[in-house]
């Protein structure tokens, strides 16, 4: 049985997270992540959202195999880990996560790299590696860093307390809290306007927050042009452009996207 199924629905790619009850992630989670990544990128799909089967996001890792390897396989399955969530985290799509119950080590290092986070009231979040003695091994304690901070992302890392949505909302580690049973609806509403919206704009957007964040704002600034320029070559953009430059010119609100002929 699959532990990841994906969909591709109205050019929105949903992927579920299957392998109830706590949706551990392993190798198989991870092939299947690769797989679905690979039909994203090849299909027409312009948003995406993440979402898990059963009452909990993901408990984490699926440490079960771990003790039968030796160092060296374990290097290696936490690399090639780390390759497709950082293939995910790189998608040129904007990314949804819809968050409930628990979202534990792994599963909270995934949702991590998502460009927006919602979760349902219910939802906890944290890092339990610390109470079996590691360090949480796919870059959840920096990316938590940057967004709430660096004294924040220590207390959490070395407490692996459960830390509750409201609470991580209010750090900026995530955007919005719903109640549980409108979680899914309101995060699937946000991701089909997404999909009607400026993909290049976002893809663009993306590559720059990822610049400045592990290169600096200074070397933001010298891709900035290289990265935004061709962006105007698109429908998105020309449609867009000539149909603000219309409204003003007729003294009209400027009109939503999609722009007409798009």
């Amino acid at each position: 049985m699959s532990h990841l199924n994906c969909t591709i629905d109205q050019q929105v790619a949903i992927l579920t997270l299957d392998h109830v009850p706590q949706n551990r992630i392993d190798d198989q989670m991870v092939e299947e992540l690769a797989e679905a990544l690979s039909m994203i990128t090849n299909s027409d799909a312009r948003a995406v959202l993440v979402c898990a089967a059963g009452a909990d996001f993901s408990y984490g890792g699926d440490i079960l195999p771990w003790p039968e390897r030796d160092r060296a396989q374990l290097r290696s399955t936490f690399e090639r880990y780390m390759e497709v969530f950082n293939r995910f985290e790189r998608l040129p799509l904007p990314v949804v996560v819809a968050v409930q119950g628990l979202c534990f080590g792994g599963g909270f290092e995934l949702a991590l790299r998502a460009d927006v986070i919602f979760a349902a009231d219910s939802a906890r979040f944290g890092h339990p590696e610390q109470t079996i003695g590691i360090v949480t091994l796919l870059g959840g304690i920096y990316r938590v860093a940057e967004r709430a901070g660096r004294a924040r992302a220590s207390e959490w890392a070395l407490t692996s307390e459960q830390v509750p949505a409201a609470v991580m909302a209010q750090a900026g580690v995530i955007n919005k809290v719903f109640a549980d049973d409108a979680l899914l609806d309101e995060a699937r509403a946000f991701v089909d306007r997404l999909a009607k919206g400026p993909t290049r704009a976002f893809a663009a957007h993306k590559a720059l927050l990822r610049t400045a964040a592990t290169a600096g704002v200074a070397v933001a600034d010298e891709i900035m042009f290289d990265v935004a320029m061709p962006v105007f070559d698109s429908q998105d953009a020309t449609g867009g452009i000539a149909s603000a430059v219309d409204a003003i010119r007729l003294a009209q609100p400027r009109p939503s996207f999609p722009f007409k002929g798009l």
